[in-house]
């Protein structure tokens, strides 16, 4: 059996300007903007892990095109146990994640 991988670009943590000693408007400028992209990266970087919304589990996307360690939540579960793949068609409402291959609970 073949693991799918995903190779996933960690943020460098941004180098922040020194501040002036006194204010500067085009300082703020810069230190926002820079600020602003990087928590832009991080919020990207968050969204790879984590799925949006509510599903039924016949939607969900599938747990190979997402790879390993994304998660979502579903409704209508029919099992409930940690670990266990997840099957539709119950009234579970459960978080589930991708081992890579299938929608785990958990």
């Amino acid at each position: 059996m073949s693991v799918k991988t995903k190779t996933i670009a960690l943020p460098k943590a941004p180098l922040l300007p020194a501040a002036p000693v006194q204010y500067d408007r085009s300082y703020q400028d810069t230190l926002n903007n820079i600020l602003r992209q990087y928590f832009a990266t991080i919020d990207n970087l968050a969204a790879q892990f984590c799925l949006s919304g509510v599903y039924e589990v016949a939607t969900l996307p599938g747990a190979s095109t997402l790879g390993a360690g994304a998660r979502a939540f579903v409704i209508d579960s029919s099992v409930t146990t940690f670990g266990t793949t997840v099957a539709g068609g119950g009234s579970g409402k459960v978080p589930v994640y991708s081992d890579g291959t299938n929608w785990k609970v958990g």
